[in-house]
């Protein structure tokens, strides 16, 4: 019997987080550990090996951690795509809905050059209402979408299917049942 950990068994359950009755899905447990993170970075790299990618995109905040390791690896850009009033300079934004209310992300006008090839990742999609934001944004600067990659999916949320709705093609490394 193997004993080789996958990605999934470096992430740690959290009952009862942020509010009673959610399940949350905490990956800092995987990034204090070298093998997980290794491990985790590597395999969102694995699909796009020899493929052209200009720019790294990470999605507020945990995205800035797998989308600077992997552009790191990639030897490419790396963009943030944050929360409101974070970036300095001149930003585009794009509201889009949480599960009570909206939120709004920005992005550095001059961040994306049309034409590039960019990635997406984040930790984790649950609606794909941040990546769904996030992709507008990239492709109002003339950006072009070669994926999207994350470490876990709640396929109960509809996430995959939303941004596969969109016309993205979509990569994650685990499934969680559950909210």
């Amino acid at each position: 019997m193997s004993t080789s950990k996958t990605v999934k068994d470096y992430i740690r359950t959290i009952v009862d987080f942020p509010h009673k009755g959610i399940m949350f899905r905490d990956v800092t447990t995987l990034f204090a550990d070298p093998r997980g993170f290794r491990m985790a970075v590597d395999q969102m790299l694995h699909p796009y090996a020899g493929q052209r990618i200009d720019k790294v995109v990470g999605l507020e905040a945990r995205g800035f951690i797998l989308g600077g390791a992997i552009a790191h690896q990639l030897g490419t850009g790396f963009v943030p795509v944050r929360k409101k009033g974070k970036l300095p300079g001149a930003t585009i934004s794009q509201e889009y809905k949480l599960e009570y209310g909206e939120a709004v992300v920005e992005l550095h006008k001059d961040a994306i050059q049309p034409g590039e090839k960019i990635l997406v990742v984040d930790d984790l999609l649950a609606t794909g209402g941040t990546a769904g934001a996030g992709i507008k944004l990239i492709e109002k600067l003339g950006g072009e979408i070669i994926s999207c990659s994350f470490i876990i999916d709640l396929p109960e949320l509809g996430g995959r299917k939303h941004l596969e709705s969109l016309g993205m093609d979509v990569h994650v490394l685990c499934e969680f049942e559950g909210l």
